[in-house]
């Protein structure tokens, strides 16, 4: 059974980094797209970032420039570099891997932006 574990959130002032890191087990994590979503309070969750098994990345324009993905196959491990953050950054930060367990979420890590 596949399984995605969050970590790495907390609490930055505007501008700050946080470096998210998702563990996934139960699947062959190399064979698969991984991707960042969040969901802010009262909102639905979105899309953040995608990267494909062969590394190329994709980003919503709202963190362009700003958050990186990167996974790392040998530890099962998908990462979220995000600098310059901004309090509309807000929210709990998810991993999944849509082509694979698109329905199936861990419990997420929190990000909080304020000053």
């Amino acid at each position: 059974q596949v399984q995605f574990v969050e970590s790495g959130g907390g609490w930055v002032q505007p501008g700050g980094s946080l470096r998210l890191s998702c563990a996934v087990s139960g699947m062959i994590f190399s064979a698969y797209a991984m991707g960042w979503y969040r969901q802010a309070p009262g909102k639905q969750r979105e899309w953040v970032a995608t990267i494909t098994n062969g590394r190329m990345t994709y980003y919503a324009n709202s963190v362009k420039g700003r958050f990186t993905i990167s996974r790392d196959n040998t530890k099962n491990t998908v990462y979220l570099q995000m600098n310059s953050l901004k309090p509309e950054d807000t929210a709990v930060y998810f991993c999944n891997a849509p082509n694979y367990a698109k329905d199936t979420w861990g419990q997420g890590t929190q990000v909080t932006i304020s000053s």
